[in-house]
């Protein structure tokens, strides 16, 4: 008989400690660490699901003054609540944003030589931006890349994530994914979450016969 599963995942830790840097990545984290000295007061993350954008914006804010806003939350009428502000983080900002407040935002930090820093799964030139204004400033930005996870990468995310939930996987279990998964991060995480409810409902550890039935 299966059992209620319940959530025990600790929430996703964002220290610079927990960032698990490798090649795919140094460029972004690289760029992440050198404010003020970007090449303007803009910058560009880009990056595929779950590769650690939204790690490396909290990194970015922890010892500044920085908001960190969803695009989907972005208006008008709050930009002018940011303005005291050090800078500002959008997160998601490819997938749906008020033009005009970004505009506005973009144009407000710019004057004060403020930091922003605009996240999204593709760079800005791929945006679908209607507003011809900030088509052209976004055209501008310099981009920081996350490209795909080697297995080194993937090892170690499989090992956080599972930490994560307060689960000890063993070396075996990690040899066995690694050559039987997708190789990305969105996979990553869909694997893990998949094997951790699976291992809930049935009251059972995360062994190589769960998993076996999970992936087959």
């Amino acid at each position: 008989m299966s059992q209620l599963a319940l959530d025990l995942s600790r929430p996703p830790g964002f220290l610079a400690s927990d960032f698990l840097e490798a090649d795919c990545n140094k460029e972004a984290a690289f760029w992440i660490g050198r404010w003020p000295a970007w090449p303007d007061f803009a910058l560009a993350l880009a990056g595929p699901a779950g590769s650690g954008k939204s790690h490396l914006a909290h990194i970015f804010a922890t010892h500044r003054d920085i908001e960190i806003i969803p695009a989907a939350e972005l208006t008008v009428s709050l930009v002018g609540e940011l303005a005291d502000d050090e800078g500002v983080v959008v997160e998601d900002a490819d997938r749906g944003v008020d033009e005009t407040a970004l505009f506005h935002l973009y144009n407000l930090l710019k004057e004060h030589h403020r930091p922003l820093l605009l996240t999204g799964r593709e760079p800005p030139n791929r945006w679908k931006v209607e507003l011809p204004d900030l088509k052209s400033r976004l055209a501008t930005l310099t981009v920081a890349t996350i490209g795909a996870p080697d297995d080194q990468l993937l090892q170690a995310l499989l090992v956080k994530l599972f930490s994560d939930r307060q689960v000890r996987i063993e070396p075996e279990i990690i040899a066995y994914l690694l050559p039987r998964m997708d190789r990305s991060f969105a996979a990553v995480h869909a694997l893990v979450d998949k094997l951790d409810r699976a291992a809930l409902q049935q009251g059972r550890a995360i062994t190589l016969p769960l998993i076996r039935s999970v992936i087959v």
